[in-house]
């Protein structure tokens, strides 16, 4: 086993099987960037690291469709296109409109079904149903020849779900009973103590929002959480208030979900936003995109009174039902503050039971260990704080420490008959940044160039110097950007770079290069001492 991403990070989960050289994946996930990644749209997974194995891949399977399990399938499809992709009726629904979107049609995606069994050369397949905050979530139990392994994707054991669809404990227990080797189960809210709240019990929260809200009420969610939608929706029904889908992905994806069957709209209670102004306040309900403070979307620019066409009002009430992925806080807290300043009152996890999470709890989890009993255990997706603590929760259990491997991205992990789990080498599966149509190109250096850009500003130095005659053409010339507003405060420096470029050339420097590292080193150490700033310095020295 070789996690590409998820182990460590929120977000970007994919790991890659191994046996007798063929390769299965399991998932396909983003990551979206956080403020020290500036300029980057979203960060993939590891792909790298198998771009010369991609001929030895069986499949890939989706657990859920959400953006950080399968936005990257587009990515990795388009270095090899017929790899066959397994996933539920939904969550192929949504890749399909992904794919689309990036032209990528001649694809072969496989519906499976709740309990159905896929045989891919080395690997047998068995998918199980499981409770997510997105509907049609599975686990995957891989049988090989080195022993069987439970992944249970994201999941959580609400026991009331909203589309009565549960996690399916019964072939947890009889997977366990006939041997799982290896349990990878979802760590995000191993820190959590208990059971995580049933999605039903959000209600009385919306319904004291619909019944204190006398103009318009927005509400901002996962573009890909159906059930939420579906809440929203019934309370707007019951209130008798006309609901619009504010956002691309929400739109899309919602009209994805009604289609198949996911979602319940009951006639007349849509419109478009076009029809917004057609209706009294108090009688519309808005469903938007921008829950994490997303910058271009729908919610931000309504903050930021961007948006064209809706503007918020003193009796608005806003709604923020998620909760905050790690990173986002200022981002969010930055919409809130905006929509507060323009009169809305918001309404958050903070101060009212607006959000459930779609994880499940450390009480949940010891439950999973007792139930399948597994020898091994390898805990995924989350922060390593996460995989720890949900490490901890299996040695409480009784799984020996010796039998649990705690790994982050690019470990690989090997799991042999009668042997505990092992760590067995090192890959490199680093982050991969996409930057509008560049995927791959934009480095490490490149970001804290940027960082620097932003931060303590540019200064370029440009001189003409005669090598023939070891002598100063033109200049040095000093321009700056976002370091200050006057150039004339570069007045006590130009003596200084004037005369180290002099004695250079008499020196017998003819390199431009060289003279340009003079340049540098003697105005950063000018900057540095005069300013305490570190701005980034690019010297052009030209040879005539």
């Amino acid at each position: 086993m070789i996690p590409l991403g998820g182990l460590g990070d929120v977000g970007r989960n994919m790991t890659a099987f191994e046996i007798n050289g063929r390769l299965l994946l399991v998932d396909c996930g983003v990551l979206f960037p956080e403020d020290d990644h500036p300029g980057v749209d979203l960060i993939l997974p590891g792909l790298d690291a198998i771009a010369d194995r991609l001929d030895d891949v069986v499949g890939l399977v989706l657990t859920h469709g959400h953006e950080d399990h399968i936005g990257a399938v587009p990515y990795l499809l388009r270095r090899r296109q017929d790899i066959p992709v397994y996933g539920s009726e939904l969550t192929l629904a949504l890749l399909n409109n992904k794919l689309r979107e990036h032209r990528l049609r001649n694809t072969q995606l496989h519906v499976v079904d709740d309990g159905e069994q896929v045989g891919l050369e080395e690997f047998g397949l068995e998918f199980v149903a499981v409770n997510h905050s997105i509907p049609d979530a599975m686990a995957v139990a891989i049988s090989t020849a080195a022993g069987r392994v439970l992944h249970t994707g994201d999941f959580k054991m609400d026991q009331l779900p909203m589309d009565g669809r549960l996690t399916d404990l019964r072939s947890f227990a009889r997977l366990g009973a006939e041997g799982i080797d290896l349990f990878m189960t979802d760590s995000t809210n191993a820190e959590v103590p208990g059971f995580v709240t049933a999605e039903r019990d959000i209600a009385p929260a919306l319904e004291r929002t619909f019944n204190s809200s006398s103009g318009r009420i927005i509400v901002a969610c996962f573009s890909s959480h159906v059930h939420r939608v579906q809440q929203v929706l019934d309370a707007a029904v019951k209130h008798r208030r006309k609901v619009v889908y504010v956002g691309r992905s929400m739109v899309k994806n919602m009209g994805i979900a009604k289609e198949l069957g996911f979602l319940t709209v009951p006639p007349n209670t849509l419109i478009s936003l076009k029809e917004i102004d057609d209706y009294p306040p108090h009688k519309v309900v808005i469903i938007s995109t921008g829950s994490q403070g997303e910058p271009l979307s729908a919610l931000a620019r309504i903050a930021n009174r961007e948006h064209p066409v809706i503007e918020v009002a003193d009796d608005d009430t806003v709604v923020l039902a998620s909760s905050l992925i790690p990173g986002n806080e200022n981002a969010v807290y930055r919409v809130i503050n905006g929509l507060t300043r323009l009169g809305a009152r918001v309404v958050h996890k903070g101060n009212a039971l607006v959000h459930v999470s779609g994880h499940a709890a450390a009480g949940e989890l010891l439950y999973c260990y007792n139930l399948v009993r597994p020898r091994n255990v390898m805990p995924v997706h989350g922060e390593i704080r996460h995989l720890i603590a949900n490490g901890n929760l299996a040695a409480l259990t009784g799984v020996p420490e010796e039998n649990i491997a705690i790994v982050e991205d690019g470990a690989v992990v090997d799991l042999a008959p009668g042997r505990p789990v092992e760590v067995v080498g090192k890959i490199d599966a680093s982050y991969i940044f996409v930057d509008g149509s560049s995927v791959g190109e934009l480095s490490a250096d490149d970001l804290t160039d940027r960082k620097i850009l932003g931060e303590e500003g540019f200064i370029s130095i440009v001189a003409v110097v005669n090598l023939a005659t070891a002598s100063i053409v033109a200049g040095p010339d000093i321009h700056a950007r976002g370091f200050v507003e006057d150039d004339r405060v570069f007045d006590d420096v130009l003596p200084q770079l004037r005369q180290v470029l002099e004695q250079g050339l008499a020196e017998g420097v003819t390199d431009p290069h060289r003279l340009q590292q003079l340049l540098r080193r003697t105005i950063g150490r000018w900057v540095n001492k005069a300013h305490q700033r570190r701005p980034m310095i690019v010297p052009v020295v030209v040879a005539s």
